[in-house]
């Protein structure tokens, strides 16, 4: 199966995938960032396709559409995000409904968003965690298919607890994306 993965950051997550996920033929980032660099690294062609506004006047629809041409194009099959800092509209999940995963720092359905590890330390929950999930037009409420729960300790920080969230989702990730990849899901 074609694995186009969708970053945007440091590319530690896309390590782990790089290093356990056969096929990945495209990773396309909307900034330019590390993500290319890891990419280059193993040979997997890497396509910036930049987020022209940060804005009120960003036209989510114009530009979900110009990564679904950069999907299609390297004929992708399934959609994996990897830390993917803009959120896509309906026409990726017209194009690639059921075939898109993404990963959450928090036990989903709690603390969905972009906040997530700031939320779950301020809720002063005892426990958080990773969870992989089929993505659906709407943010972080697709259906769950791995979860890795992490303690939150009483001298966490935020950045110390995130880091610690990474490191299961480093390995529950790819581990999930292969599974999915082999039907495991059906």
């Amino acid at each position: 199966m074609r694995i186009g993965v969708l970053a945007s950051g440091s590319g530690t997550i896309l390590e782990a995938i790089l290093a356990e996920c056969r096929d990945v033929v495209v990773v396309v980032v909307d900034r330019p960032c590390r993500a290319t660099e890891v990419a280059a690294r193993v040979d997997v062609e890497a396509e910036l396709v930049e987020r022209d506004s940060y804005g009120d006047d960003f036209d989510r629809v114009a530009y979900t559409n110009r990564v679904l041409d950069a999907l299609v194009r390297h004929k992708v099959e399934l959609v994996v995000m990897a830390g993917f800092g803009t959120i896509l509209a309906k026409p990726v999940h017209d194009a690639y409904g059921g075939r898109i995963l993404n990963t959450h720092p928090s036990l989903l359905p709690a603390f969905p968003g972009w906040h997530a590890v700031e939320e779950a330390m301020s809720a002063g929950v005892g426990v958080t965690g990773c969870t992989v999930h089929l993505a659906i037009d709407e943010v972080d409420a697709g259906p769950i298919l791995a979860q890795e729960s992490v303690p939150v300790l009483a001298d966490d920080t935020i950045e110390v607890l995130h880091e610690r969230i990474k490191t299961v989702e480093r390995h529950l990730y790819p581990a999930t994306i292969n599974a999915f990849v082999e039907g495991k899901f059906s």
